[in-house]
């Protein structure tokens, strides 16, 4: 672990090699899991915002748990988190040809609809952000359904934080990447 200022900062982003292979996976970690994509405050009302114009790409199941539940839903554990279909697609999540889950709200963006691309821990993923008080810790997030990511990330020797650049210029600004840099490549010397 190292620091870069307010922000506590594992060496795996670093050191691990990471590029989706989204052919490979289909977007399982769209479609996986036991909870919805972490959200910040600001986040959720992008979501209100934005939902009439997300609203024509979703799917029918995803309308009927957001016109039920909302945009966006806070967890047993008080995080605030994209909903869940049946406990397990997120709401947002759609499908193209290839049976490949894509985002909605990206595919929006993606067609101009809206300029918000979506939820900064999506973009980040396999990189997770926990916010505290005093500092946010920035790990690496290893997952099963992501071995073939490392496996093309190895091949290809894409370190995770030059995969998730934009997201981390997204989430810390650019000085602070640039530190970042300047770290891993002293650390990799």
């Amino acid at each position: 672990m190292f620091q870069l200022g307010k922000t506590i900062v594992s060496e795996d982003i670093i050191e691990k090699d990471f590029v989706c292979n989204i052919s490979a996976c289909k977007g399982a970690c769209c479609i996986d899991g036991e909870a919805g994509a972490p959200l910040d405050k600001e986040e959720t009302k992008i979501l209100e915002d934005i939902y009439p114009k997300v609203k024509p790409f979703l799917r029918k199941e995803g309308i009927d748990v957001i016109e039920k539940g909302g945009t966006w839903v806070t967890s047993e554990w008080g995080e605030l988190e994209t909903p869940l279909i049946n406990g397990a697609d997120c709401a947002y999540v759609i499908f193209d040809e290839k049976n490949t889950a894509l985002c909605a709200i990206e595919e929006a963006y993606n067609q101009g609809e809206i300029d918000w691309k979506k939820p900064v821990s999506c973009h980040l993923y396999p990189v997770r952000v926990k916010d505290y008080s005093e500092f946010s810790a920035v790990n690496y997030h290893k997952w099963e359904i992501c071995d073939d990511a490392c496996t093309l990330g190895k091949e290809l020797q894409v370190p995770v934080y030059k995969f998730v650049k934009q997201a981390l210029i997204r989430k810390f600004g650019e000085n602070w990447y640039a530190e970042l840099e300047k770290v891993a490549e002293k650390h990799l010397k």
